[in-house]
């Protein structure tokens, strides 16, 4: 009988397949979900995925999911995200709580400047330095680079009930950031690479420049 019928079932994974035995789609619990795979190779990963689902296209690379946690002490978020052709998330659709009590909800654009198997490999050999100052400055050099996933333009709202548009440059710094307060009040800043403000939307009154 190729159909069945159930009314109720337990299960931890559920992989969807085509007829070849191709995966397109894992349904998963977090011990037993996929950690993802790019170029034929599996992504390493610490401590596991989440629950949720996993989508894979013709060639077996992941190419988004639909994830999320609960409150385990490291935070909470729930992610709709779609990956770029062989490489990671590009837009994703989310709601996060971090346990440092950072709060986002809304749409964030990323992008890679390196491949995600290249970024990896990068990740692996800075794991198998033996000095930990010597592994810190490889991940701030990778940082620096913008070799890491970095965001380029999130709308969302934040857990002070602002609504902003932050819009950064190929190294994930933030250059423009549009924002209007719970208490209607509208502002634009625009900042130099190092983060600073350099012009503001309305410009500051001379009182509070003084200030």
């Amino acid at each position: 009988n190729k159909k069945q019928k159930f009314e109720e079932i337990d299960v931890e994974r559920v992989n969807i397949v085509e007829k070849d035995g191709k995966l397109k789609m894992v349904i998963s619990n977090a011990e037993r979900q996929h950690p993802g795979a790019v170029d034929g190779k599996i992504i390493p990963r610490e401590g596991g995925r989440p629950a949720g689902m996993i989508f894979f296209n013709e060639r077996g690379d992941e190419v988004g999911g639909l994830t999320f946690r609960g409150d385990t002490g490291e935070g909470q978020y729930n992610m709709l995200t779609f990956d770029k052709f062989r490489g990671d998330q590009t837009i994703a659709f989310q709601h996060l709580e971090s346990k440092d009590g950072d709060y986002f909800a809304g749409l964030s654009f990323n992008d890679e400047n390196i491949t995600t198997t290249d970024r990896i490999a990068k990740i692996e050999a800075i794991k198998k330095l033996p000095d930990e100052a010597a592994r810190k400055a490889a991940q701030a050099e990778m940082r620096e680079k913008g070799e890491f996933l970095v965001n380029r333009l999130a709308i969302g709202k934040g857990r002070n009930k602002s609504a902003f548009i932050s819009l950064s440059d190929a190294k994930g710094k933030e250059r423009i950031a549009i924002s209007v307060a719970a208490d209607g009040t509208p502002k634009i800043n625009f900042l130099d690479e190092a983060g600073k403000v350099t012009y503001s939307l309305p410009e500051a009154s001379k009182a509070d420049k003084k200030q």
